[in-house]
């Protein structure tokens, strides 16, 4: 057990008295005194020199035995030494067995330094990407990914959904990435997942649908019209005439439900962005207004509040499909006694379009996945309203072609907000605008 320094000390200073006093009987005080600093002295440069050589070679020496505040020094030296020797091994455990499992890992492992360059990637990544080792290392990333859509991925540093890239020089493959990277952006890690398959799939799902929706149309129109002359003949008995007005009904939904996939189709086969075509928004929205109120079933109050008179530039078929998509929606679940509003307005961050509603709302849980094809938060009741489920997809898709964002808000039992967020550079303003804002009510 170590004792405290200034017992050490004290020891010192009492042998110091007893060569004084030994000097004043031998009539030397001042050579006993020297004598005992001198070896003193000689005592704490062994001790210094052999804690010097076991600090230079401690991997292969045992500790030095030495007492006093030596031997504590040594103590601490040696649990620092032993504390620092597991915590390396464990790092180094622990490198070793993230390396075996990253090499293990079905998914591409990169990891990027400050500047993009890589630092290491795992075999898997080699592999599909045609990495090099040794002869990639430093390199940037997007020197070696030049596919736009990367290159101002990892430049934004990850933001957003990861992109799906088509390599056909790579086995004519589709992958995914996903960059994680810390706030202080020092290290990145960037994560290849082979989506082939899926991508496939999808692209057979898209094929399948156009195609079926295609052969569908035409048999639909043949049964159409010999519903239609049965409706309309005088002759047919009454017994009939119930059955063959749901026919016309259901035969109508079925059209609705192709037509719609068939515009879904050619959004999804489109890509890229819409042309650049100006659009008057107010015009467009006040005509919907009209064919609204012009039905038997529109809700009470259908009010539009044009608070600009920009331009829209966009592809005019798609935006009108956008807005009549969700005016539909919100004069087909808001009861005869609501309100439906329509509200056009432009700002720093671009244009707007709000549709919104005194109906039923929407449960937050459902809002997410609004905008999938064919979902329903309540089946029983789209069915009976005659909804085919896709309006919402065929919005999202052509929003997207126009570089625009959906938001939603809704509280149930109170009504819904569906805004459409258009980008600055889709707006154009007119050379002569109108001064005042138009209300229609």
């Amino acid at each position: 057990m170590s004792r405290p320094a200034w017992q050490y000390l004290l020891g010192i200073a009492c042998g110091l008295l007893a060569a004084l006093a030994c000097g004043w009987i031998i009539a030397r005080p001042g050579l006993c005194t020297a004598l005992y600093l001198a070896a003193i002295v000689a005592w704490q440069a062994r001790n210094l020199i052999h804690f010097e050589n076991w600090l230079r070679l401690r991997s292969i020496l045992q500790p030095p035995n030495m007492g006093g505040l030596w031997g504590n020094a040594v103590a601490v030296a040696n649990r620092l030494y032993q504390r620092k020797r597991f915590h390396k091994r464990r790092a180094l455990t622990l490198l070793r067995e993230l390396r075996r499992m990253t090499s293990a890992m079905p998914d591409g492992t990169i990891l990027l330094g400050p500047t993009r360059e890589i630092l290491w990637f795992n075999p898997t990544a080699a592999d599909w990407l045609g990495l090099r080792r040794k002869l990639d290392y430093g390199i940037r990333i997007d020197n070696l990914i030049r596919q736009p859509e990367f290159v101002e991925y990892v430049a934004e540093g990850g933001k957003g959904a990861g992109p799906r890239i088509h390599m056909p020089n790579l086995g004519d493959r589709w992958f995914a990435f996903n960059l994680v990277t810390t706030s202080a952006r020092d290290l990145q890690l960037l994560i290849v997942r082979d989506v082939t398959n899926e991508a496939r799939l999808e692209g057979m799902r898209r094929d399948f649908v156009a195609n079926a929706s295609h052969e569908l149309r035409s048999p639909l129109t043949v049964v159409r019209g010999y519903l239609d002359t049965l409706a309309e003949d005088p002759t047919l008995d009454e017994t009939w005439r119930e059955p063959v007005r749901e026919m016309q009904r259901q035969s109508e939904r079925m059209h609705n439900i192709v037509s719609d996939l068939l515009e879904l189709s050619r959004l999804e086969a489109g890509g890229g962005e819409a042309e650049m075509e100006p659009v008057d928004v107010a015009g467009l929205v006040s005509l919907m207004r009209r064919e609204v109120l012009s039905r038997p079933d529109h809700p009470a109050k259908f009010d539009v509040y044009l608070e600009s008179d920009a331009l829209l530039l966009g592809a005019e078929s798609e935006l009108h499909s956008i807005f009549q998509n969700l005016i539909t929606n919100a004069v087909k679940y808001t009861p005869p006694e609501g309100t439906v509003s329509v509200r056009y307005w432009t700002d720093g961050l671009g244009s707007h379009v709000a549709v919104s509603d005194t109906g039923i709302g929407i449960p937050a849980v459902h809002i997410p996945r609004l905008t999938e094809r064919f979902y329903r938060v309540d089946a029983g009741r789209s069915r009976k309203l005659g909804g085919s489920g896709l309006g919402l997809a065929i919005v999202k898709h052509a929003l997207q072609r126009h570089g625009a964002q959906l938001e939603i808000t809704s509280e149930e039992g109170k009504g819904s907000s569906f805004a459409c967020h258009f980008p600055p550079a889709r707006v154009q303003l007119r050379e002569s605008p109108v001064a005042a804002v138009a209300q229609l009510r």
